[in-house]
């Protein structure tokens, strides 16, 4: 993990913005140090001397042959979660992926602002602010994620087929789309201590690269941070964007199959303890 936390770190020590890795852990509210440190997940005892410094952790406790998670932290608050979370991704994981967005959410949420007023300032447009508003104007806007979606000018809201809300998410997520897949980062570390670290990696790791093709595909010019476009403004770039967001859906797949099955599991370590409780 230490791949993007020590850049990011340095470059906050210096005041130097990412447009492209610092949503990260901007929009992402997991902390660097938080990625970085191992944990091992539900159903392992740690044994030798090393393990007791996990006791200064919370969620942890002694058992008889070492140091283990502590079920009776998974409350039911986070129980609530896991059941919403495993919800939601059992309804995405069961549609087909749709891979004719084309990346046009983050040029809506340019769309007809004033240039001092777009979410990078520091970037200019390739195509400037008449040529981005062109292309908005040219091609169907069909985006289905409500926290993309909540970004929109007053201006696109209008021109998006589907209007996504927090309480139509579980409907309208599907498997083709960037940030629901960028996502599962975040759906990993809301079960944080109780994700395995090996799984939680593997999500950001994923969101990293999705999140390099969602910019790249944006109306920012972003050579000076070395990312060529994927110009969705052409055929060309469009059919680029689809096999880009194809492959980010193969990938996708067995990460969201997983959290489902650890979802699954601690629910039911829950409800295990509470069993033994009530008894």
């Amino acid at each position: 993990m230490r791949r993007w936390t020590e850049p990011h770190q340095r470059r906050r020590s210096r005041g130097e913005k990412h447009p492209v890795l610092d949503f990260l852990f901007t929009y992402y509210s997991h902390r660097p140090s938080h990625l970085e440190r191992w944990q091992p997940g539900p159903g392992i005892v740690l044994s030798g001397a090393g393990a007791r410094c996990f006791l200064q952790r919370r969620g942890y406790r002694a058992v008889p042959d070492g140091v283990a998670l502590d079920d009776a932290e998974f409350g039911e608050n986070r129980a609530r979660a896991a059941r919403s979370i495993r919800a939601l991704l059992e309804a995405t994981a069961g549609r087909a992926p749709r891979l004719s967005c084309f990346g046009l959410h983050e040029w809506a949420m340019v769309y007809r602002q004033p240039p001092g007023e777009v979410r990078h300032t520091q970037l200019p447009l390739r195509l400037g602010s008449s040529g981005t508003d062109e292309v908005v104007d040219s091609l169907e806007v069909r985006c289905g994620h409500y926290d993309a979606f909540r970004f929109f000018t007053d201006a696109a809201r209008p021109r998006n087929t589907l209007a996504p809300a927090r309480t139509t998410q579980i409907d309208l997520e599907q498997p083709g789309c960037l940030h629901a897949n960028m996502d599962l980062f975040k759906w990993a570390y809301k079960l944080d201590p109780f994700v395995p670290s090996e799984l939680l990696g593997d999500c950001f790791e994923l969101a990293a690269d999705i999140r390099v093709l969602d910019m790249r595909a944006s109306p920012y010019d972003l050579a000076g941070f070395g990312y060529s476009p994927v110009a969705i403004e052409t055929p060309h770039g469009r059919a680029e964007y689809a096999r880009a967001q194809a492959e980010f859906a193969r990938r996708a797949a067995p990460l969201r199959t997983r959290l489902i099955a650890l979802c699954t599991r601690l629910l039911e370590n829950g409800n295990r303890s509470v069993s033994r409780s009530d008894n």
